[in-house]
């Protein structure tokens, strides 16, 4: 529990009624959950406005609300604090509230459309296969060094991101690895937290119902460069052409990595195989079992800012061969008639033709390839067309289904995806996504390969608003295993 006064050290404050020596029990956001001394954040969403729920917060008790405008009618009981944004002051307040977490931990974030998930998972792992505790906040889980806990949003709000840093430095951790994404940079929940540094992946179109034009996203992501400290690194995918945009401004102190051209980070490819594949990193040879060559960035950049963090050079390389590929991504599931279905996350258009390329790649001469992809509802609509032509390019047969609906109607959804279609073009449609899975296992022959994209480590699928048990790796086992017994690759 701390004092109200303590909590607004710092905070720009354009009006305050009421005392403000008053203890803070708890931090809130959601009126239904405000009770007795908490702190209640009235927030503006995209679908409500807190400040709607002012009332209700005052009436449950809470002590202190912060907000943008003052209700008509001001309930009696809080401390009424008007700020000029309340999501700012939101973050400031819980980094506070907390005890500034942050600069306890080497904390690492990473940002971009593709490969974040990888990216702090492999360093996650590395960091704790060297001996040391650490903490991971990503799409798939968040990890307070061995406890998992269950992952709500890529970054979580700023209230219960300051609640698992101060979780993570109290359990002993030294390091925190996590995903930034752009809707968490604009709405300010990493405000406040302290980087050790800062990796950019890629930048590609996505979330464009979000923010509304690519140079809005880019702005987004830059954003997060621009805020990091001096004493903090940036490292940059210089093979992007953004990548060079993303550090422009930023103050600390700015490294790159490549595939494909001079960089301080460099790596290649030397052999590619169906489990795994040959690196050269800084002319060092390096055995890894993930592939592809998105993959080979997933694990520069892991390298590298292992080496900024002061890691040993031969022993992360030492310990980069040993690591295992992310759930969900590039995940197989085998038939006992060597059928092999591959189970990734790829839902934009880039992540979709870099799996497919890495599968040409590995594909033998008469495999058939059944691309199985769909689309979000009430998300970016200018993808779906590029989704269904790069399906139908690499694939035998695609087949066009549900990813999650939400409230959209699936067959809308695929009129989009469908649009760009030529008539000569290989593709089924079939809105169930159940029944697609099943479809590709029945066209598919002994020896096959079967891309189901777009839901990745998902287990379930949300229609209106309402999640669903739904797991692709469950489903095309279950279809395997109507042919023989399947069992998952390792």
């Amino acid at each position: 529990m701390k004092k109200l006064s303590e909590l607004l050290v710092g905070v720009p404050v354009l009006e305050r009624i009421g005392p403000d020596d008053r203890p803070v029990g708890r931090l809130t956001y959601d009126s239904r959950d405000a009770g007795d001394g908490d702190c209640f954040f009235a927030v503006r969403g995209t679908a409500r406005d807190g400040h709607d729920f002012i009332p209700a917060a005052a009436a449950a008790g809470a002590a202190v609300v912060v907000c943008e405008s003052l209700p008509g009618e001001l309930p009696e009981g809080p401390t009424y604090v008007v700020v000029e944004n309340t999501n700012a002051a939101m973050a400031d307040m819980a980094a506070a509230f907390y005890g500034h977490p942050s600069r306890e931990l080497e904390l690492v974030g990473i940002t971009g459309t593709n490969g974040k998930t990888t990216t702090v998972t492999l360093l996650y792992d590395l960091v704790r296969a060297l001996g040391h505790r650490a903490g991971l906040i990503s799409t798939v889980v968040y990890r307070i060094d061995d406890q998992p806990v269950e992952a709500t949003h890529t970054t979580p709000d700023a209230i219960r991101l300051n609640e698992m840093l101060r979780r993570m430095a109290d359990a002993g951790c030294r390091y925190c690895f996590m995903e930034v994404s752009s809707h968490a940079i604009v709405q300010q929940r990493t405000r406040g937290l302290r980087f050790a540094g800062g990796i950019f992946s890629n930048i590609t179109h996505d979330h464009l119902d979000y923010h509304k034009t690519f140079a809005a996203y880019i702005a987004a992501k830059k954003r997060f460069f621009d805020e990091l400290p001096p004493e903090a690194f940036a490292l940059t995918n210089a093979d992007d052409r953004n990548g060079r945009v993303m550090v422009q401004n930023t103050r600390a102190k700015v490294r790159t990595l490549s595939l494909r051209s001079a960089a301080d980070f460099r790596c290649r490819i030397a052999e590619l195989h169906p489990d795994g594949m040959l690196l050269r990193i800084d002319g060092r040879e390096v055995w890894v079992r993930l592939l592809g060559r998105f993959n080979a960035y997933n694990l520069l950049s892991a390298y590298a800012a292992a080496l900024l963090l002061g890691f040993d050079r031969d022993e992360v390389l030492r310990v980069l061969s040993t690591l295992a590929p992310v759930s969900g991504r590039f995940e197989c599931v085998r038939a006992a008639d060597g059928t092999t279905a591959i189970v990734d996350y790829a839902h934009t258009p880039d992540a979709l033709e870099n799996v497919l390329r890495t599968i040409a790649e590995i594909r033998r001469p008469g495999q058939q390839l059944f691309v199985l992809c769909g689309c979000g509802g009430d998300r970016d609509r200018t993808k779906r067309p590029e989704m269904a032509q790069i399906a139908v390019r690499y694939a035998d047969t695609a087949i066009l289904t549900s990813d999650n609906p939400r409230h959209e109607s699936p067959e809308a959804i695929l009129d989009d995806m469908t649009a760009g279609l030529q008539p000569a073009d290989r593709y089924l449609r079939i809105a169930d996504r159940a029944e697609a899975i099943r479809t590709a296992s029945l066209l598919a022959r002994p020896g096959d390969l079967i891309l189901l994209a777009g839901k990745g480590h998902e287990t379930y699928q949300i229609i209106g608003d309402v999640k669903h048990h739904f797991d692709d790796r469950e489903r095309i086992a279950d279809e395997f295993a109507l042919r023989h017994t399947a069992t998952p690759a390792h």
